[in-house]
């Protein structure tokens, strides 16, 4: 094995740690809200119950984490925690999906040719890829924010990142996280019908 074919093998964890490093900056965050919702009009909150990641009809580590997370968003914002009658309800869920890619990694072997010129062997550099699946785990948080008394939902948002975690309470972490940098994108503050300025 000639000193180039070890590098390129040093060479793919390296790769590799990259693409997982890019999916753990930050996760990618998407909202879309209603054109005819008067967020003025909005001032107090609750969740639905149970919420949408509580398929089991109970409360786990996980949505407990993320409640708290929204709520503390949601009361930064000056809406008022009010579970009785509140004029937005809030529904969260979350899962997590097996993904893969491609990384292709670039190669440098030598090959060996008796130059009748030269009258020597001569070594010949050979260019090729290599191709190696990598496997990740991805995650979604998804945030709805629900009138109320229409029974419509007014604003969303979606995080989609890495759900990469050594410990379980790490995953959870990295969640809330996301829940966080969901509601970093949201413009409306408790009243107001315009966004808040950013």
């Amino acid at each position: 094995m000639t000193i180039l074919h070890r590098i390129s093998r040093v060479f793919l964890p390296f790769a590799t740690a990259l693409l997982l490093a890019a999916c753990a900056t930050g996760p990618r965050v998407s909202t879309d809200g209603s054109a005819e919702a008067d967020f003025s009009r909005y001032r107090s909150f609750a969740f639905f119950e149970p919420l949408a990641l509580e398929d089991s009809g109970y409360s786990t580590l996980l949505s407990e984490q993320l409640r708290a997370e929204a709520r503390r968003q949601m009361e930064a914002r000056g809406y008022v925690y009010q579970p009785e009658a509140p004029d937005l309800r809030v529904n969260l869920n979350a899962f997590v999906e097996e993904k893969a890619d491609i990384v292709r990694v670039p190669e440098v072997d030598f090959g060996w040719y008796y130059s009748y010129r030269a009258r020597a062997y001569v070594a010949v550099p050979i260019h090729r890829e290599r191709a190696e699946l990598v496997r990740y785990r991805e995650g979604t948080v998804n945030v709805d924010l629900v009138d109320a008394r229409e029974k419509r939902l007014v604003w969303e948002g979606v995080a989609v990142g890495s759900a990469a975690g050594r410990t379980p309470a790490e995953r959870r972490e990295r969640a809330a996280r996301a829940v966080a940098a969901i509601f970093e994108a949201f413009p409306y503050r408790a009243g107001a019908a315009a966004p808040a300025a950013r």
